[in-house]
Formats: structure tokens, C-alpha cells, sequence
């Protein structure tokens, strides 16, 4: 028991680590305040090094929602290093169990059919699976590893303007690295999603990062190849004109992936993306000047610690 709570604490000091690491050495991201309007085109910018970080959770989990807390700060400093995303899986006990959320949960097994349902677990681009609240250093390892691996991306923008009911996000532009066995995904995440009542909850009212609707795009073939949760459209091609509208929400993120289209993907394969780019619209909390300081010195004071401990095993 001793033992388990240590490691429980020292996951969670890896957790604020690794939000002081991303929040201290990334770029910002495209997060705007929820005093936007929206009135007017809302670019996410233009980028493509995002990595994808997909978490199957549950919402009768108790360790999930004791990590969500700490996963919503990560998510808030992590620049555009990573798009962070709670995937929800249709089991029949969990309070959303979205659609959209299930499909991703299927797509990650195409090529890892060993995948389990065991909450949490975490794959960083297609990778290995990293299971329970004690993976997250692991996490992070793969989430360095693969920056460094990772030499060219497809560059992406696309943005974001209210409609009557609710949102519309349309390409801006595309330049792909790959277009044959290809797709461009647009996948929304709802922050803060309420509890309903009566519920299995072991933790707060809300959980974050749900994944509750996705449109892909074929880029080979230029159609919609599927829709779960919202609109989409296409008419002269999916990196050009490819948009979605998708319903009204307090606080939501949208995010644009290129990457394999399933019937490409192979057992075994780590199905890496091929670039991506996230837009926000939620709180975010500011770093001032002299806490980015301290958190660079922390980094700085980590980095030194994780690499003695790397010397240190290997001897």
C-alpha cells in the first residue's frame, strides 16, 4: 500500500514536471480565450509538429478521474508539442461512451490488436501502449523520442467561425508530405464535459478532453469517408475546401490530423501521423515572466536528474 502511494506521488510530481517542461520550452499554442466571439475567421496558425497523445479512460475509473486534473494542466502548458485526447470507449458503463471516441479506440487497434481496455492507458503516435497511472514517465519518453525522430510534417492551418447553431472549421491550407493511402481528420474534443446525474463518478462534476466527434477525408479519393458526431463537406478536394460544423459547446478544441487511412495499415505498424495542428477555446492559465524563469531552472534542475538516473541504470 506504502508502495503504491509513492508511486502515486511520484506520478504526479511527473505530471507537473512534465506541464512545467512543455509550458517552459514550447511554443504557444492556438488557444483563445472564451470571450471570443468568433464573428470572424479564427486561424489556428500554421503548423504540424504537434503529436498526438490518445488516452483511453473511463468515467468509472477512479484513477482516471484522480489523473484528469493533473493530464487538464498538462494539456493547458503544452504549447503545440502535443494534442492530448481522452478517449472514451462504448462499454456500456461509461457516462458518454461517444461514438467518435470509439472509432479512434478502433483505429488504434488495426495496428495494435493487442490494445487493451484497461484505464488509463496512453499511446504517444501510434506507438506502444503505456497502461495505468504509473506510465506516465514512460509517456514522456515517448513523446521526446519521437520529436527527436521526427524529421519532416505535413504543414496544416485551418479555422474556426460561429455559425447560427454552433461552429464551422474549414481547411486554410495543406501541404502534405504523402497523399496516396492518406486522410485529413478533424477531431473535436469537449473540455470540461458535465457528469450526468445518477452517473458512476468517482471524481468531480466534469471531465476533459472528450473526444466526441471526428469527419476523415480521403485524400486519394477526395470524399468523406466518415462522420460520426457532426457535419462535413468537401467539394473540390479534402486540402482545400475539406470543413466540418459541429454543434454549440461552453468550451471545446478542434484538432487536424494527416495521417494513414486505415486500409493502409498493417499489424504491427506504429501508425505515426503525418502532421498536426490544434485550435482551443477554453481558459488558459499565463505563465508570468519570473515563473517561466523558475520553470526553465526547474526544467533545467529535472533534465539533469533524469539523466543521471538514465547513467545510473545503465551501469
Amino acid at each position: 500500500m506504502l508502495r503504491h502511494a509513492v508511486h502515486r506521488r511520484r506520478n504526479i510530481a511527473g505530471l507537473a514536471i512534465m506541464a512545467i517542461l512543455l509550458m517552459a520550452t514550447s511554443g504557444h499554442a492556438a488557444v483563445v480565450d472564451l470571450n471570443t466571439t468568433f464573428d470572424e475567421p479564427v486561424s489556428s496558425g500554421l503548423g504540424g509538429r504537434t503529436l498526438l497523445v490518445e488516452e483511453i479512460t473511463a468515467t468509472w475509473c477512479p484513477t482516471c478521474a484522480e489523473i484528469d486534473p493533473e493530464l487538464a494542466q498538462v494539456a493547458d502548458g503544452h504549447g503545440s508539442r502535443i494534442a492530448l485526447l481522452a478517449l472514451h470507449p462504448t462499454d456500456g458503463d461509461d457516462a458518454f461512451q461517444p461514438p467518435a471516441s470509439q472509432h479512434r479506440i478502433d483505429r488504434l487497434r488495426l495496428s495494435n490488436p493487442g490494445l487493451e481496455g484497461s484505464t488509463p492507458t496512453f499511446v504517444v503516435e501510434g506507438g506502444e501502449q503505456r497502461k495505468g497511472y504509473d506510465a506516465w514517465s514512460e509517456v514522456q519518453g515517448d513523446i521526446l523520442d519521437t520529436e527527436l525522430a521526427r524529421q519532416q510534417t505535413s504543414t496544416l492551418e485551418f479555422e474556426v467561425v460561429k455559425t447560427v447553431t454552433g461552429y464551422r472549421a474549414s481547411i486554410a491550407q495543406a501541404t502534405l508530405l504523402e497523399t496516396t493511402g492518406t486522410q485529413l481528420t478533424f477531431l473535436v474534443m469537449q473540455h470540461q464535459k458535465s457528469m450526468p446525474s445518477g452517473a458512476l463518478n468517482p471524481g468531480g462534476e466534469h471531465r476533459d478532453r472528450v473526444v466526441v466527434g471526428l469527419a476523415e477525408c480521403s485524400v486519394e479519393h477526395q470524399t468523406i469517408t466518415t462522420s460520426i458526431g457532426l457535419d462535413a463537406n468537401v467539394t473540390n478536394g479534402c486540402d482545400t475546401d475539406f470543413s466540418i460544423e459541429f454543434a454549440d459547446m461552453n468550451s471545446w478544441s478542434v484538432v487536424l490530423i494527416h495521417e494513414p487511412a486505415p486500409e493502409t495499415i498493417d499489424i504491427g505498424d506504429r501508425v505515426q501521423t503525418h502532421g498536426a495542428v490544434e485550435l482551443a477555446f477554453r481558459d488558459r492559465s499565463i505563465l508570468s515572466e519570473e515563473q517561466s524563469i523558475s520553470a526553465t531552472l526547474l526544467l533545467l534542475g529535472c533534465g539533469a536528474l533524469a539523466l543521471a538516473s538514465i547513467v545510473r541504470k545503465k551501469q
